[in-house]
């Protein structure tokens, strides 16, 4: 029977062991900032979906629309927030362009006469700006790119 199908196969090396290298504190800490944002986006899709739901939106398609976008953005940014604790490369610059559309939006909100939106929004992107430009932070991600099996 083995010459007509073919034996058993061997069994696969065991795949070695990934060098995780432990986060410092400045980017833990960013990856909490980041995490504390991702579930303020998924409590506004919350929010906007009970708002949908129990009120009378002109147009419920475009409604619809802002809960998924909503909710899509907290999803990348919780993936970012693990990214970050990891010390995953690609987590970075996803993280500093949220950064930079949230802080559009708080000036937004500033000309708009809500600072009370405003302000914790840009205390939140400060802090996280921050966080990723101390020099351990950037330290960890230079050691990563330039470790031994790149």
């Amino acid at each position: 029977m083995d010459r007509l199908l073919g034996g058993a196969a061997d069994q696969p090396a065991p795949a070695p062991a990934r060098d995780r290298a432990e986060a410092p504190a400045a980017v833990r800490r960013a990856a909490l900032v980041v995490a504390l944002e991702a579930a303020l986006l998924l409590g506004g899709a919350l929010v906007l979906l009970y708002l949908t739901v129990t009120g009378s939106p002109r147009s419920t398609s475009n409604a619809v629309a802002e809960v998924v976008l909503a909710a899509l953005f907290g999803a990348v940014t919780a993936a970012a927030a693990i990214g970050l604790w990891r010390v995953s490369p690609w987590a970075r610059g996803p993280v500093v362009a949220l950064q930079l559309i949230l802080a559009a939006l708080a000036y937004t909100a500033f000309t708009a006469g809500r600072p009370e939106f405003g302000i914790p929004v840009l205390v939140l992107v400060a802090a996280e700006l921050y966080l990723l430009a101390t020099p351990e932070a950037r330290l960890a991600y230079f050691q990563r790119s330039e470790g031994p099996d790149r």
